[in-house]
């Protein structure tokens, strides 16, 4: 395989590692003729990855997550006229439950309880947040470890035990369809526009790196959005570029964005 030529889009140190990490997956899921299992990979991850091996005709790619519209999953990069049906999930989903009447347990403090107990954030998935508890995507190699060492969150007591990912609590995406016109394809003048806010606002959660574009961090308000677009901002959903429609005769950019809350 030309390494170079099928990393040469590939911007960053980072995006490169990530190319080179595939690469040789696929390079040993050819030889072996085995299956091949990446950690877990945000969206910006998943979506360098994929460019990467659409190039490589000898290999596919599947995404386990737990869920459909998991934000982090596994790739499992199989060789070519490889049985799917015989690939095995990479994945297990773990419950965890204790008394949290009294304690304000959050997402970073499930986390933090897992990565005390050792554990890399690469082998863990999404976490779903509880009334009493949470659940847990992580690598089947470990899954076993959690089970039989995390017993605290926060200094509460909690049982864990595995479920059937059909068992996840994922509630329904709202979808809220937004028509506006924008002074240009800024990035903080279509955020602002999908998020409801104002320009000053969205640009000092832009200048504070709570907003992604594509799930890579942008910190330049001015950066240029494009049709197909996704744009997050942390706890208030994404925004999606559906269409752009036309420009007025002010030279203002009609928009068609949907809301994912």
């Amino acid at each position: 395989m030309d390494r170079e030529r099928l990393i040469a889009h590939l911007k960053g140190e980072q995006e490169r590692q990530i190319g080179i990490r595939v690469i040789d997956a696929a390079e040993l899921a050819w030889k072996l003729n085995r299956p091949q299992i990446t950690d877990f990979y945000d969206p910006y991850e998943q979506k360098v990855a994929k460019s990467v091996l659409s190039a490589i005709a000898e290999v596919g790619v599947m995404a386990f997550g737990g869920y459909n519209r998991a934000e982090r999953s596994r790739l499992v990069i199989y060789p070519q006229f490889f049985l799917t049906e015989a690939i095995r999930s990479p994945i297990r989903v773990l419950q965890a439950r204790g008394n949290l009447n009294f304690v304000e347990v959050k997402h970073g403090n499930y986390l933090g309880a897992l990565v005390g107990l050792g554990l890399k954030r690469e082998k863990l998935g999404d976490i779903i947040c509880l009334a009493d508890g949470c659940q847990v995507v992580a690598a089947a190699e470990v899954a076993d470890y959690i089970l039989q060492h995390w017993r605290y969150v926060h200094q509460v007591p909690v049982e864990v035990w595995e479920i059937d990912p059909e068992q996840m609590a994922v509630e329904p995406e709202r979808v809220r369809e937004i028509k506006a016109t924008v002074a240009s394809m800024r990035l903080d003048a279509v955020a602002a526009a999908g998020f409801g806010t104002s320009r000053t606002k969205i640009v000092r959660e832009i200048k504070n790196e709570r907003v992604k574009v594509n799930w890579k961090p942008i910190t330049n308000p001015a950066h240029e959005i494009h049709l197909g677009d996704v744009l997050s901002v942390r706890s208030r959903g994404r925004v999606v570029v559906e269409q752009i429609t036309s420009t007025t005769k002010k030279g203002r950019v009609g928009l068609v964005l949907k809301r994912m809350i």
